[in-house]
Formats: structure tokens, sequence, C-alpha cells
């Protein structure tokens, strides 16, 4: 049976289709298939015109190779994630902490894939519901880094009433609340003040946006609590929902949003096993020796 490889690529970066092409032709010469988006099926087969690709549907590949940034990779998982593909990432973008090869390592990729010589992280995912006053589901996504409940109207606060586990916790005066997995914590909870959580970690997060509030600290939850996020009646100040920065909703009045862990999990691929210690020191360039050290040595 032909294997068949997903190949998936930064819509506007001429690098990421040159090195995904230069990929292509050589899993191809060693009797590869291929899947790609729809939207890069024809100029992908204009380069490599004897290759097998075909887009994207429900047909699962062993592996799906990203090359972009993180936030390809968040495109690409929301095909991969039902499915349980694995993500392999190259990253052509900037932190990228989801990516796994830089593309000085790229010569090395067609032999890793041929030979599977990868292994595979399984990471916490959200699941979102909105609902109607009445319970009726009127919005639903998935989230891989984060949910946001964000305020629209600059000029004002968003009141949010946060609940855990069907038990009211604190109603905050705020630009918005975040609810983060710990793949997220590195992204826009780490921007907004929350803690770093190791990837291996099962835990959902939950950090308050600038809030107006005595009680205003990230909280990291059990990956069974479930997280409820209201507006009050009449609220003055509308709310957009936002998942992974991708997906977004309007809220209506009335509407409430359920978080909890998804039943399908992420599936990262590593070529290395390298610690996360490492990869947070080498991503964000960490002083290692701290800023005391540093200034000791002039």
């Amino acid at each position: 049976m032909q294997r068949t490889v997903a190949v998936l690529v930064h819509p506007e970066r001429d690098e990421a289709i040159e090195k995904a092409t230069q990929f292509i032709a050589d899993l191809h010469a060693m009797g590869f298939g291929f899947v790609v988006f729809p939207g890069d099926l024809e100029r992908i087969r204009a380069r490599v015109p004897d290759a097998k690709v075909h887009p994207l549907d429900g047909t699962p590949a062993e592996l799906a190779v990203v090359f972009g940034g993180d936030g390809t990779i968040l495109r690409a998982a929301e095909w991969a994630m039902p499915l349980g593909v694995p993500l392999l990432g190259v990253n052509l973008g900037h932190v990228g902490f989801l990516a796994e090869l830089e593309p000085s390592d790229i010569h090395a990729l067609p032999g890793v894939v041929a030979n599977r010589l990868y292994l595979v992280e399984e990471r916490l995912a959200l699941q979102v519901e909105v609902r109607d006053p009445d319970g009726r589901l009127t919005w639903v996504s998935h989230a891989v880094n984060e949910v946001s409940l964000e305020k629209i109207a600059r000029e004002r606060m968003l009141n949010v009433l946060v609940s855990v586990d069907d038990r009211p916790l604190s109603r905050w005066g705020c630009d918005g609340v975040l609810v983060s997995t710990p793949t997220g914590s590195t992204a826009y909870g780490f921007s907004a003040g929350g803690p770093v959580i190791w990837p291996d970690v099962q835990a959902i997060l939950v950090v308050p946006l600038a809030a107006h509030a005595l009680f205003n600290r990230p909280m990291v939850l059990s990956p069974s609590s479930e997280v409820r996020l209201e507006l009050p009646d009449g609220a003055r100040t509308p709310g957009i929902l936002w998942c992974d920065g991708r997906r977004s909703h309007d809220l209506a009045p009335g509407e409430w949003i359920s978080v909890r862990s998804h039943r399908h999990q992420v599936r990262i691929a590593r070529i290395g096993e390298q610690p996360f210690t490492t990869r947070l020191v080498k991503k964000f360039a960490l002083p290692v020796d701290g800023w005391r050290h540093r200034r000791s040595e002039r």
C-alpha cells in the first residue's frame, strides 16, 4: 500500500512552497503519495508534476509535515486532530514553539519521514461550545492554544462571571478572559502574565485579562474541569470569542460559553528527545547565567 504524507504550507511564503516541493520530490522518488491544502494543489502540481498530489479530505495520512510557523500548524491541526494525524513542523516563522525543525535541518527531513524516525507527543486540546439562554448549542469549535473572550468596545470593561464545575468563582470587570492549554501557555497566556506549563502536563489555564478586581490571578485547573463564561443580561459591552486567533463568534445577548478538555488530543511529532526546558531557553533566548552574572563581567 502506498504511504501518504500531508504537506501543508504557509499560504504567503515563497520559501515554504520551495522547501515543500523539494521535500515532495525527494519522497516521491521513494514511492510516497501526498495530500495538500486545496488552495495549494495547482501550484504544487506545477512544480512536481510527476508526484501523486491530492487535496485534503477525510482520509488520514501517516504524518503531516507543515512548512510555516505556529499559525500554519494551528491551521493544519483543524484537519489533523480529528483524524489523529501527527504534525511535524518546519519553522519558517518567528518563535515557533510548535515547530520541530529549523530550515537548516531540512536536508534530513525526507529520511526522517521515510524511516519514521520521530516520536509523537499527545497534548490536551479544548472543546468550546456556545449556548443560548435555553441551553441550545449555537456555535462550537476546538482550540489547540487558547480560547479568549474579549471586549469589542475599547472604552468599556467586559463584565464576565467565571464559573468552574458549575460553581461561580468570580465576576471580573476586565478586558477579557483567556482559557488556555499547556501548549498555549507560551503564546497568548504567556503575554497575558500566565505561567509557563510544560506541554505534557494535563491541565487547563484560566487567565483574566487586565481585570479590575482584588482576585485576578491566573489559575491552573484539572483537565476534567469545565469553565463557564457568562456576560450579564443586557451587558453594555459586547463580547467576541476567539479560538486560536483563527475562528471567532460574536456573542448574542444571553449566550454563554463552556470550555472543557477535547476528546481528541493534538499529536505533535518530535525528531529528538529535546527536553522542553532546552526548547524554552532556546526559543526565548533566556539568559541561563542571569543578568547579574552578565553585569559582573563588565
